[in-house]
């Protein structure tokens, strides 16, 4: 079989398996409340009373969201479906792009490895919009001294990726750093001047009603709030938890940046925000996946290559849910938080890899391999411009 034909047969068979395992697992819910709220906002109802038929689950993201999310309101259902289907293989498909490089064929078979793991299948099912987050920051990391509006775009819609905002602080990345907070302002304040009652609600209440997102304790929530509600234990443990997930996170970080690697320091960000974030739920783990790539492109053999293996099969398993009516045992506080653990993990080992003093720290445009990328977007390998730091 000629290398081309290689090819198409496993773009064949990507698309088979797509079909097969993602649309309609998780009935399209969070579309349907996107789509059912803003048809509710603009019929003249309030934003956030409104609750999907036969649930408690209303709409929970800021104002400013709802109105990038307004024209799936004219849309008959399966159309909205479509979009949304759309616009997260599209997210998705860019997000490997980047990371992987322009090789089609490397790309295709990541993509088919992605098709398995459970956070993109749900993310896909529910209709979420992690994966267009994710590909909003990891945009901004190929923009260089331009960045900063991607990442502010993707804090106005969800808070959560507000911690890349603090990278790029962390990183004396101060233009881009100032770029993402007037993004952040200026989303905020135009969402007010649209919609100054729903700006309202959202900023004084929703935003502080953790009851509006589920059960912090459901085994799904595979966050660190998650495993101490589930333990039962009070919340300080979850403030101290956090202090500590926070500080380690710095030390990395800030190690990445020093050392000029900011596709390891974005990817130590993202695994951060699901760990401090108080509900995690598994299709939020798409944060997770540069960071598991880049873990498996520079562990070789031994642990850390087995770690890596692991973590994928887990995460293409719906393997927590064993655990869900478990009481409070040794194996249910291992085996119900096993993304969280998986979390942990590739926070404090993934490797830094050291730029040359070829590569400008000032300019992070690059893959994950290392290689630089030119403003106009062309990829140049680096060949052997960079070490391995030891976590």
């Amino acid at each position: 079989m000629t290398p081309s034909r290689r090819t198409l047969a496993l773009l064949a068979v990507l698309a088979f398996l797509w079909v097969l395992l993602v649309p309609g697992r998780r009935g399209f819910f969070d579309v349907g409340v996107y789509y059912g709220a803003v048809q509710h906002w603009i019929g003249g109802g309030d934003l956030y009373d409104y609750l999907r038929p036969g649930t408690v689950y209303g709409f929970t993201y800021p104002p400013f969201a709802a109105l990038l999310m307004t024209p799936l309101a004219p849309l008959s259902w399966h159309t909205a479906i479509a979009v949304s289907i759309a616009v997260n293989v599209v997210a998705g498909g860019l997000v490997l792009r980047w990371l992987v490089g322009a090789g089609l064929r490397a790309w295709l078979w990541v993509a088919l490895l992605c098709v398995f793991l459970a956070p993109v299948r749900d993310t896909v099912s529910f209709g979420q919009v992690n994966l267009v987050l994710l590909a909003l920051v990891w945009w901004d990391l190929r923009r260089g001294p331009r960045a900063g509006i991607g990442i502010g775009l993707a804090t106005a819609v969800k808070l959560t990726p507000g911690l890349f905002v603090v990278y790029l602080a962390l990183a004396r990345r101060w233009r881009a750093f100032l770029v993402a907070v007037a993004t952040i302002a200026g989303a905020v304040l135009l969402a007010a001047a649209i919609a100054p009652a729903a700006s309202r609600t959202f900023w004084t209440e929703a935003l502080w009603n953790t009851g509006r997102v589920g059960d912090l304790g459901y085994v799904s929530n595979q966050s660190l709030r998650g495993v101490l509600a589930r333990a039962d234990l009070p919340g300080w443990w979850w403030a101290l938890a956090v202090v500590l997930v926070c500080a380690l996170w710095i030390v990395r970080a800030r190690r990445a940046a020093l050392a000029g690697d900011h596709v390891t320091g974005f990817a130590l960000t993202g695994v951060a925000t699901c760990l401090i974030s108080p509900v995690t739920w598994v299709h939020h783990l798409v944060w997770l996946l540069p960071a598991l790539y880049l873990a498996w492109q520079r562990t070789e053999r031994g642990l850390g290559r087995a770690f890596v293996v692991a973590a994928y099969v887990l995460l293409c398993t719906s393997a927590v849910w064993l655990w869900s009516e478990s009481e409070r045992s040794l194996t249910a506080v291992v085996g119900g938080n096993l993304y969280v653990w998986i979390a942990l993990g590739l926070l404090a080992f993934l490797p830094i890899e050291a730029a040359s003093p070829a590569t400008d720290n000032a300019n992070p445009d690059t893959t994950a391999h290392g290689s630089t990328i030119d403003p106009d977007g062309t990829t140049i390998d680096a060949g052997t411009r960079s070490t391995t730091i030891d976590a």
